[in-house]
């Protein structure tokens, strides 16, 4: 399986910590083959859960028009309807992706489309998994012209998140399913879509993969009937 390269600094950091608890050990009188031992099994485990974060795989998303794929990997916490005047006229559908941290972190675009806009966002650090964090915390802001519609993705900083980062530039093309941007440590992403131009196919408390499952559905336009 494929590893993001942005893993790096993150085994160094684990390795620099790793000789900093054998050097404890040592400065506490324990023998050097239980301090170097110690430092072995810290490097090993942090190492380890480095490595298994920054995972990469190879998804392949589905072939249907109309399909909507999850953006990121974890549990469906939250499917909302609401108001964000600021980016839509009507009323959208929220669908809130929580990740926890043996998940996959890597994102990726639920539908094709064109990158019309891109920010960051300051705000508070709540937990994740509360309501709350959608609309005061901390996140990026992706917002994608498709060939159906106009949608949304934010990604989400939790209050012991390093970073997210999008891999995307404006006027940028993506294609359904592919790598859009990176939770380094952050734990909700939150897509929005037009209510009145789709069907939540998803459920609440489902397990998702991002790229391939689908989570909504583009309804047929009324000229297409």
């Amino acid at each position: 399986m494929a590893i993001r390269p942005e893993v790096w600094p993150f085994l160094l950091l684990s390795f620099v910590f790793a000789a900093l608890v054998s050097s404890v050990f040592r400065s506490l009188r324990i023998s050097y083959g239980r301090s170097l031992v110690a430092g072995v099994v810290v490097a090993v485990v942090l190492c380890g859960f480095m490595l298994n974060f920054f995972r990469d795989p190879t998804r392949i998303p589905p072939t249907d028009d109309g399909a909507i794929v999850a953006a990121a990997d974890g549990q469906i916490v939250a499917i909302r309807e609401m108001m964000l005047p600021e980016y839509f006229e009507g009323e959208t559908i929220r669908i809130s992706t929580f990740l926890s941290l043996f998940d996959v972190h890597v994102n990726r675009a639920p539908l094709e489309g064109r990158i019309i806009f891109l920010d960051y966002v300051p705000g508070k650090r709540y937990f994740t998994f509360r309501e709350e964090s959608s609309e005061h915390n901390q996140h990026s802001t992706i917002l994608v012209e498709s060939p159906h519609m106009r949608y949304l993705v934010k990604q989400i900083v939790g209050p012991v998140a390093r970073r997210v980062v999008y891999w995307l530039e404006e006027d940028q093309v993506v294609e359904k399913g592919e790598r859009i941007g990176m939770m380094k440590f952050g734990s909700r992403l939150d897509m929005y879509f037009p209510a009145d131009l789709v069907e939540v196919v998803i459920e609440e408390g489902a397990r998702v993969r991002a790229g391939e499952t689908i989570v909504a559905r583009v309804l047929p336009r009324t000229e297409d009937l």
